[in-house]
């Protein structure tokens, strides 16, 4: 079998493998709080070691509080033949998050304004919650809400939810060391419920991300891989993680990414930084032009870790981006939308960004005062004057047109990232010759 074949079957196995997570996490009914993320954490922990940490409801975190935790049994609408209309156990985006428990009849026109629906689209139920303001309510489709209307009679209205002041907020850690003290985060949410792209595509990115950095040995810089509710989640592990989060040097955060409609990219709130050049390259060496979002605060929580007190440069790598495609916040974002394979090509372009940022180095020569004699290394033709001659033969091949750029900008000012973007060579190539220019020492890195 040769390489391209092996290679071929170790991508169609991790699709697979991850089209078997998906489906076991989909019908885990997610929320701020609750039962349902710790399920979920606890099926991630197949994947890596991944850490359980619970933060007591009612702590004060800056300006928020974490909520009561939210427990949910049963939702239903009944029409006066007792069958159930809408039911939470067919589909648990139909009730409305955080709802209070409610049991009793009502008409119709006294359930309606309980009743959201999107206006237009008779086959999608709608997301929505209620996470800091007691309340309830149901989301139908189209369909749904006719046939609620068309009930004569009392209609059946129960929620088996309650809260739990006793209870707490579930998060999910994975620390990895490298050989150096810089570090960075690459942090996805657990709130939604059943929602393929918004977010199961990103808890699985991160998830198989976090794997292949756990089983790597020679990683340089320190990697912090959180899971955890959107919002306040983020702003309580920043609360309780304070002084090691402002020494974070930049951050990914995985949502959206397993559509099969355009690529996206959403800068950092400074544009420029290590980890948007990083994201851009990873881009430009796969031959992809993603959308570029440039940053607003907004989204997800880009906008936490990048607060006044933080700073934290993050960006986002998407497909099918979150506001943009029509299945958004539906039901719609379901498992016939979203599958194995779009997410391994997302998580793809994540590890090569990983790589970029982690294996990234300044560097010098060690010969600095002209360039060396790469001949009597083995490292040049041995016949002089060809090179790029019409009708020669001859062409400076990728390895020799590396190993030029990285000399010529060895001066120790210089890193692996910004000579790939000035020689427009890819990333993995320059490594790899910068694997053998070190080997020879021709070259030293600079490691901070």
């Amino acid at each position: 079998m040769g390489e391209t074949s092996v290679r071929g079957n170790v991508v169609i196995a991790e699709e697979r493998e991850i089209e078997e997570f998906l489906n076991r996490l989909f019908p885990i009914a997610r929320s701020l709080t609750g039962e349902g993320n710790r399920e979920t954490f606890r099926i991630l922990q197949e994947i890596i070691p991944l850490e359980i940490i619970e933060y007591p409801s009612g702590t004060t975190v800056y300006d928020w509080t974490i909520p009561d935790e939210w427990v949910i049994r049963d939702a239903y609408i009944k029409d006066s033949d007792g069958q159930r209309l809408i039911d939470f156990s067919e589909c648990n985006l139909q009730i409305v998050g955080y709802s209070s428990p409610v049991r009793q009849k009502m008409t119709f026109s006294e359930l309606a304004p309980r009743l959201h629906l999107l206006e237009g689209n008779s086959e999608a139920i709608p997301y929505r919650t209620s996470y800091y303001n007691r309340d309830w309510g149901f989301c139908v489709t189209g369909v749904q809400y006719e046939q609620l209307r068309e009930v004569s009679g009392l209609l059946e209205v129960c929620i088996d939810s309650e809260f739990n002041p006793e209870g707490s907020m579930t998060l999910g850690e994975l620390r990895i060391r490298g050989e150096i003290e810089e570090e960075y985060l690459v942090s996805t949410y657990c709130c939604h419920p059943s929602m393929a792209n918004d977010n199961l595509s990103g808890l699985l990115t991160t998830a198989f991300l976090a794997r292949d950095l756990y089983r790597e040995h020679t990683l340089q810089r320190s990697w912090r891989f959180v899971f955890l509710p959107e919002t306040i989640g983020a702003i309580a592990y920043l609360y309780h993680n304070e002084r090691e989060m402002k020494k974070i040097r930049g951050g990914l955060l995985p949502t959206t990414c397993g559509g099969n409609g355009p690529w996206g990219f959403k800068e950092s709130f400074l544009g420029d930084h290590l980890i948007d050049r990083a994201v851009q390259l990873a881009f430009k060496d796969r031959c992809i032009q993603p959308i570029h979002y440039t940053f607003v605060p907004d989204g997800s929580d880009e906008r936490q870790y990048s607060s006044p007190g933080f700073r934290i440069p993050v960006a986002t790598i998407s497909r099918d981006k979150y506001y943009e495609y029509s299945q958004y916040h539906t039901s719609l974002d379901n498992l016939d939308f979203v599958k194995g394979a779009s997410i391994a090509e997302s998580l793809a372009l994540y590890r090569d960004v990983v790589r970029i940022l982690d294996q990234n180095t300044c560097y010098r020569s060690t010969v600095p005062c002209g360039e060396p004699q790469l001949g009597r290394r083995g490292l040049y033709p041995s016949t002089g004057g060809g090179i790029n001659q019409p009708g020669s033969g001859e062409t400076v091949e990728s390895e020799l047109n590396a190993i030029t750029w990285l000399l010529f900008l060895a001066d120790g000012n210089h890193d692996l990232l910004t000579t790939a973007e000035r020689s427009g060579l890819k990333f993995s190539d320059l490594l790899r010759v910068f694997g053998q220019l070190t080997v020879s020492g021709l070259i030293k890195p600079i490691l901070n």
